[in-house]
């Protein structure tokens, strides 16, 4: 049974009107995530009344997730607090990816069509892929990044673009084409950007879809997932791609890295980067370090030999895992790990629940697997913007599930 309420028709193009603008702005303007964010914020105040009581009914179900956002923010105030040597300036990054849970509250008040976000999707996808398109070939930009760094901008563009594949199961017949157009669009706008690390999410997609590709119901829906994925092999043999020559280069770097070559490149810097980090991580295995401990003791190790000087040059360590261990040990990385691991397995679970929920569920997966990966080989969670585009992505996708439940109740 539904029990929506009425709405005015000036409220329900608002609310579509927001979540189709959360990732259309997302790439091509820099206040588009604060924004949306600030409007998801007072929207849910206003309709807390509508969308209190529906989270309650299911918060057995997200409590976990609610749980690991939580205790990211939780551990940082604690160590800011007990260690008092400046972390309390970290806080701002959990405080805002908590904050998100308005998202879900705004939706499950407003009780939006999931149409909204699939076409925000297809639309921002389109929207990057031609910003990006245009620095790389128009004007000649080697690495492009947009308004951001390049690495940043084509692991989200590729993100987005598998999501475009999920939101295929809410288009009927051909009609599922605009997803799958959007998602060559963010496929081929990553591609643009240069960006290798991303492809491993590609990998991790490919098998989620091999698992669970019985959702993907129709010939239509399964061609254009293949076609999609194809498209990033065919781009190793089309040498305007640069791929080819990306990949090819990664391969002697490595090479080079072990063999005791040149260590300044694009993989010999990463590899310097981890084997550092995990010098230091032996130092503080519990609790990790704060910024200024971090960087004292990198000092210490580049004077001492066990460590390149340019490890100096970088803010960060260029991997998630080390990086959440680094700075809050093994306390840390399992709060961070838990923000990746309980919502993949919300998302896991709703899929298993009947094919109203195939399409969000799927889209969540998808997400978080993205982020794992990029995570890999650099610090997906480093800005404010990737930290927000996943937090409020996951919200928005959690709200839609739980809105599919509640129409079939």
């Amino acid at each position: 049974m539904n029990n929506t309420p009425a709405r005015s028709t000036a409220s329900t193009v608002f609310i579509h009107s927001l979540i189709f603008a959360f990732p259309f702005l997302l790439l091509i303007t820099n206040i588009g995530v604060g924004l949306c964010s600030f409007a998801f914020l007072i929207t849910a105040v206003v309709t807390r009344r509508l969308g209190w009581p529906v989270l309650l009914r299911h918060l057995t179900e997200i409590r976990g997730v609610l749980v690991a956002f939580a205790s990211v923010l939780v551990l940082a105030l604690v160590l800011g607090l007990v260690s008092g040597d400046g972390r309390l300036r970290d806080l701002e990054k959990p405080i805002r990816m908590l904050a998100a849970v308005t998202v879900t509250l705004t939706v499950l008040a407003c009780r939006p069509s999931r149409r909204a976000l699939w076409w925000g999707l297809i639309a921002g996808a389109f929207a990057g892929c031609l910003f990006i398109a245009y620095q790389r070939w128009g004007m000649g930009v080697e690495r492009p990044g947009g308004l951001i760094n390049s690495i940043t901008f084509g692991d989200i563009m590729l993100c987005m673009g598998l999501m475009c594949l999920a939101g295929t199961l809410d288009f009927a017949g051909r009609s599922a084409v605009w997803p799958a157009l959007g998602a060559l669009a963010g496929l081929t706008g990553s591609i643009a950007t240069g960006t290798r690390g991303g492809w491993i999410a590609i990998g991790f997609a490919v098998l989620l879809l091999i698992r669970y590709g019985h959702v993907l119901h129709g010939r239509w829906r399964k061609a254009l997932a293949l076609l999609a994925l194809a498209l990033i092999v065919s781009t190793y043999f089309i040498p305007q791609t640069g791929a080819r020559e990306r990949v090819d280069e990664g391969i002697n770097d490595v090479q080079q890295y072990f063999n005791g070559g040149p260590s300044y490149t694009s993989v010999g810097i990463r590899l310097e980067l981890w084997r550092s980090a995990l010098q230091l991580i032996e130092r503080h295995p519990l609790f990790g370090a704060s910024i200024p401990t971090v960087r004292a003791e990198l000092e210490q190790l580049v004077a001492d030999g066990r460590a390149s000087p340019y490890v100096l040059e970088f803010e960060h360590f260029h991997n998630d895992l080390l990086q959440a261990t680094v700075f809050g040990g093994v306390a840390g990385l399992l709060a961070w790990g838990s923000t990746l691991m309980v919502p993949f397995l919300f998302f896991r679970r709703q899929l298993q629940c009947g094919d109203h929920l195939n399409a969000p569920a799927l889209a969540g997966m998808l997400l978080v697997l993205c982020y794992f990966s990029f995570g890999l080989t650099e610090v997906i969670f480093w800005s404010v913007r990737s930290n927000m585009f996943y937090a409020m992505m996951l919200f928005l996708l959690a709200g839609l599930c739980l809105n599919a439940k509640e129409e079939v109740q």
